[in-house]
């Protein structure tokens, strides 16, 4: 079948920040990181229930 295959936003979650090379601008990522080798990675925070983070109401 005809159709465009591979151009969404996929999320990771529960992966972890093992290192961080400055000098070579690498980020260590424990985890399955989806998406070809040299692509684009973003990373941030995934806090998804602030109350369980220690936040006030």
């Amino acid at each position: 079948m005809a159709g465009r295959m591979g151009g969404s936003q996929v999320t990771t979650t529960n992966l972890e920040i093992i290192s961080v090379d400055v000098e070579r601008h690498l980020v260590l990522v424990k985890g399955a990181v989806p998406g070809p080798r040299g692509g684009v990675v973003v990373l941030r925070t995934s806090v998804k229930n602030p109350m369980k983070a220690g936040g006030q109401r």
